[in-house]
């Protein structure tokens, strides 16, 4: 029987079809799940990855009530011209302690992965309150009541045992103290600096919308911002690929 005489039989026969697709998507469903049982995790574990500071939680709950993710991804795929224009490529560790990622479906504006540190924070300010005045083609609505409303310290903590709940390994010393690290970060002259930075090294503590007075809407969502793409140290990377 030659090759086209047994592909008639599928052809002819839908119940035969049928199992044989089954089949099919059987043996290529267990290549690629039993491999995973295996495995201790999916993701890579990668240097410099740490949950988010309470401020940057905030401001990050923020980013989703205003739905910015409407109109700006997180995720920087591995295509020249997107690596060109944003930098190295996402990693799976960077999004772990997200909930939900903040990957996006489109870019009617460009994709924030790493925009942390490119920018000041006068111009994220400048950028929120008025958006026109940095990019006059602009279609993105102005955040100026973010620069008055404080941010509400009193359900930080309840945000961090929730998201304790689903896997990111805050401290029970982080959770006690995250209203207090929350309004730290925002005042380098304030008592609790020193302990803040003891539970999260490396955080940036600084007054993010230049204005005196407990932290607004708007210092969480520049610290937010401020911290996106900055954790990992993607010169590590490029240098191991260099060596390939």
């Amino acid at each position: 029987m030659t090759f086209w005489a047994r592909h008639q039989i599928f052809e002819k026969n839908s119940i035969i079809l049928v199992v044989g697709i089954l089949a099919v998507v059987a043996i290529g469903g267990l290549v690629e799940i039993v491999p995973l049982f295996y495995l201790k995790s999916t993701i890579e574990v990668v240097d410099g990855v740490r949950p988010y500071t309470p401020l940057e939680l905030a401001g990050r709950n923020i980013y989703v009530r205003e739905g910015c993710y409407l109109c700006h991804s997180q995720m920087i795929r591995s295509l020249r011209d997107e690596v060109e224009r944003y930098g190295h490529f996402s990693l799976a560790a960077e999004s772990m302690y997200d909930h939900p990622f903040q990957w996006g479906s489109k870019r009617t504006g460009p994709d924030l992965a790493r925009v942390g540190a490119k920018y000041s924070d006068q111009w994220h300010v400048t950028h929120l309150m008025d958006p026109r005045s940095i990019v006059p083609q602009s279609v993105m609505p102005g955040y100026s009541f973010l620069a008055e409303a404080e941010v509400d310290a009193s359900t930080i903590e309840a945000h961090l045992k929730t998201n304790r709940m689903v896997g990111v390994p805050y401290t029970d010393d982080q959770i006690a103290n995250a209203e207090a690290d929350l309004r730290a970060q925002a005042d380098p002259d304030d008592a609790g600096v020193d302990a803040f930075a003891k539970r999260y090294p490396k955080a940036v503590v600084r007054n993010f919308d230049g204005k005196a007075g407990p932290p607004t809407e708007m210092d969480a969502l520049v610290a937010y911002l401020q911290m996106l793409g900055t954790l990992v140290d993607f010169k590590l990377y490029n240098e191991k690929a260099n060596l390939r």
